[in-house]
């Protein structure tokens, strides 16, 4: 189903787009350049999550992040679609690892998603 684009869509992707790392729903609330109220926030979230475009990470404490699914031609460049994530606990940011995560199971079970966060310190504040 096509879904129309409008202004909180675009201002939500922009910010998320030009973020290095996940961002929580505060986070995008502060940077957004337009008045967009909270609900509208979160339900353009769940949106661009249901549709592929966005993922949520939901770190220990259950707060929720979100980063652009990265889907392009090079395959060096592509996120996998399981991979872990690390929070620090010092900036406490959180971004995509761009690792694949490799798990085995008992036959019967399929996978539909992981949510693996890992939490230290980033290499940018060790």
């Amino acid at each position: 189903m096509k879904r129309r684009n409008t202004p909180a869509k675009e201002a939500v992707l922009s910010v998320l787009s030009a973020s290095a790392k996940a961002m929580s729903q505060d986070a995008i609330e502060q940077k957004i350049d337009i008045d967009i109220d909270r609900a509208t926030i979160y339900r353009v979230l769940n949106r661009f999550c249901e549709d592929g475009v966005l993922h949520r990470i939901v770190a220990e404490d259950g707060k929720q992040y979100f980063a652009v699914c990265m889907k392009c031609d090079d395959d060096r460049k592509k996120t996998p679609l399981h991979h872990f994530h690390f929070r620090c606990t010092q900036c406490e940011t959180i971004e995509c690892l761009p690792l694949p995560v490799h798990f085995s199971l008992q036959a019967g079970y399929q996978v539909e998603s992981v949510n693996c966060v890992l939490t230290g310190v980033c290499k940018d504040c060790s």
